[in-house]
């Protein structure tokens, strides 16, 4: 059966302790049992392999427990949270649906129910007809309309075939995000021991790490600075951790700089992945840099004309509503632009966030970053907004620790710029925020509407 060897892994260690969620604790013993127990409610309930079923809830024990027994009964998961990236009907419009299992808040067990939407779709008819286990997820989309990502669940899980050191940590990513499973399956594949909190604000993240000596935090930089602008460190014991992985979205270097002098006794690793090709191995350069080397076993790296290209051997199957997304020799057009100094890279930031002026391209972390490095300012989003003129012209909006008059904010922005940056990329225009700078996935949000 399909992740016989993880759950057998389970099995080994049933003392262990495999999750702490909200101060609920759950052995492997008690995990292994749950996986059981969900394997015979999907016979009884005529749960067949093959068939899709959406998940909606979030990381506890149960979640985990019912993807778990869904893989080995062949099955294609559909992971959905109340915070996803899409609707659930614009969503399940893409991969149709069987079953829906859904987690109210509070509850332990899940609400079964039959919920039969048809898809034509070729891609997972084609993978449902091989017998393996699959996993749909969704990114946001460019453009607005949502891809939904076919990956084979058993290839992505057997990359941690290779047992590593138990580690405590918080799983900080979304249940839907494949950073999120990623991190899951990494910490109770080594039998370590699965963190999960209610909601994921600085206070709830630090209280876990306080209160049951989390030693890993896998995170965003947004959340960081978040962090950071709290001075949690101050309100917190957060001695247990030793290492803090950052990914998803380019680190200003200020927001690392402070990082790494309030926890000096924490390991600082940039990771990369993408859930089109997983996750890579990284290692920073040092906890003060943004250069880090990224592959590992599965992986292989290329640059082309300045764009990141990877080759995975944990790579998704497919789109489903978008063109293939691989070259004919299996390389994946990152659309990341990076800088290169040896076997390190430095990422400058997405080509599809550039902001072109006047026919100069601008990537919003290059500006971002300048701006970070000035007193009173908490978080900025740069991005570029129409102009008749210039094509666009550079707009960046900016939170602050204090008030401030928006006449001087703007006056030490654009000097503060021109001093480091080229003429044109320097904002036009500054904008005080009223609102977060970053969605509930704790990742910058760079939209003209944006509040």
């Amino acid at each position: 059966m399909t992740l016989d060897w993880l759950v057998d892994r389970f099995a080994s260690k049933p003392e262990h302790l495999a999750f702490v969620h909200e101060d609920r604790a759950v052995t492997y013993g008690q995990l292994r049992d749950t996986i059981d127990a969900f394997g015979r409610t999907l016979l009884e309930n005529g749960v067949k392999a093959g068939h899709r079923v959406v998940i909606l809830g979030d990381y506890t024990p149960e979640a985990f427990a019912l993807m778990l027994a869904l893989a080995r009964n062949a099955n294609v998961v559909i992971p959905l949270t109340r915070e996803s990236v899409v609707e659930v009907d614009t969503a399940l419009s893409i991969c149709g649906c069987d079953w829906q299992f859904e987690f109210q808040p509070g509850a332990l067990m899940p609400v079964l129910t039959a919920r039969a939407l048809a898809c034509d779709n070729a891609v997972l008819s084609e993978f449902v007809a091989t017998g393996a286990p699959g996993m749909v997820l969704f990114s946001s989309g460019s453009t607005g309309k949502p891809k939904g990502i076919l990956h084979d669940l058993e290839r992505v899980a057997n990359k941690f075939l290779k047992q590593r050191e138990p580690v405590v940590a918080v799983p900080f990513l979304m249940f839907d995000h494949f950073g999120g499973f990623n991190t899951i399956l990494a910490i109770t594949s080594s039998l370590g021991t699965v963190v999960s909190v209610a909601d994921r604000s600085v206070k709830s993240i630090c209280e876990a790490i306080q209160d049951h000596q989390v030693a890993l935090l896998p995170t965003t930089p947004s959340f960081l600075n978040l962090l950071m602008a709290a001075r949690a460190q101050d309100h917190y014991d957060l001695s247990s951790l030793q290492r803090i992985t950052y990914g998803t979205e380019v680190m200003p270097q200020a927001t690392l700089e402070r990082l790494h002098r309030a926890l000096p006794q924490v390991k600082l690793q940039q990771t990369y992945g993408l859930s089109e090709v997983g996750v890579l191995g990284s290692k920073s350069r040092d906890d003060g840099s943004l250069w880090m080397r990224i592959g590992g076993d599965g992986f292989q790296t290329k640059v082309v004309d300045g764009i990141l290209w990877i080759k995975s051997d944990f790579a998704m199957v497919g789109y489903l509503n978008a063109p293939a997304a691989f070259d004919d020799d299996g390389w994946f057009n990152t659309q990341d632009r990076v800088e290169v100094d040896g076997d390190y890279f430095r990422i400058l930031g997405r080509v599809t966030d550039l902001i072109n002026v006047g026919g100069q391209k601008v990537y919003p972390a290059e500006i971002e970053e300048v701006i970070m490095s000035l007193p009173n300012v908490v978080d900025v989003a740069v991005y570029g907004e129409s102009n008749p003129l210039l094509g666009q012209i550079i707009v960046a909006r900016i939170a602050l620790a204090e008030p401030e008059p928006l006449d001087a904010l703007k006056a030490r922005v654009r000097l503060g710029c021109k001093e480091r940056l080229a003429a044109y990329k320097v904002p036009a225009r500054v904008v005080i925020a009223d609102g977060a700078l970053y969605t509930a996935r704790y990742k910058k949000t760079r939209r003209s509407d944006a509040s």
